[in-house]
């Protein structure tokens, strides 16, 4: 027998149906109530996969602006509420760790000769201000760069979003976003050669 304040999973996904339904007509308490319920349980998920706490709460951040974006498209024959925020948290994280380990190639590939050979001792100094004068110059560059091109750029590599992530936030098609960034980096392969 069940305690009068304990709810079944079917009653608790029927509730959330609902609580996409409300946000889906802009419900702001409905969002709020759905992010007490799941919030907790989805950190949890991208913690295990991402292993970083800050970048894990981004996520879920993300993951429920996106659901109060796309509460309209919900399907409850494809699954419960929390089934597909589980799912978008997954594809997100695996986007992210897949992220990290390209950009760590890239930067291993592209510049294995733009790091100091050591940097302690009385080196340390000189690593330092090499560090800093390269780092002047990719900053230059970058400014130099169209204002779009320079903004997806950033949000790709510095703030470690997506493609898909940067096309959300901009509101643009992805095919967009895709553009700016290789025209962006083509034009910074031709910049940097000249200030480095």
């Amino acid at each position: 027998m069940r305690a009068p304040n304990e709810t079944s999973s079917e009653e608790r996904g029927a509730e959330q149906a609902r609580l996409i339904a409300a946000m889906a007509k802009g419900d702001k308490a409905a969002l709020s109530t759905l992010y007490d319920q799941l919030s907790g349980p989805l950190y949890s998920l991208a913690m295990r996969m991402l292993g970083d706490a800050a970048e894990s709460q981004d996520l879920v951040q993300d993951n429920f602006l996106q659901l109060w974006q796309t509460a309209d498209t919900y399907d409850t024959s494809r699954g419960s509420v929390f089934s597909w925020s589980a799912t978008l948290i997954r594809n997100r994280a695996i986007d992210r760790i897949r992220m990290r380990q390209r950009r760590s190639e890239l930067l291993a590939n592209a510049a294995p000769d733009l790091q100091p050979a050591s940097l302690t001792g009385a080196a340390d100094s000189a690593g330092s201000l090499w560090l800093r004068e390269k780092a002047e110059a990719v900053r230059q560059a970058l400014d130099e760069l169209p204002p779009d091109q320079q903004q997806a750029i950033e949000f790709a590599y510095f703030s470690g979003l997506t493609q898909q992530e940067i096309a959300t936030r901009l509101n643009e098609p992805l095919g967009t976003i895709k553009a700016r960034i290789r025209r962006g980096l083509l034009k910074l392969k031709e910049s940097l050669p000249h200030r480095l």
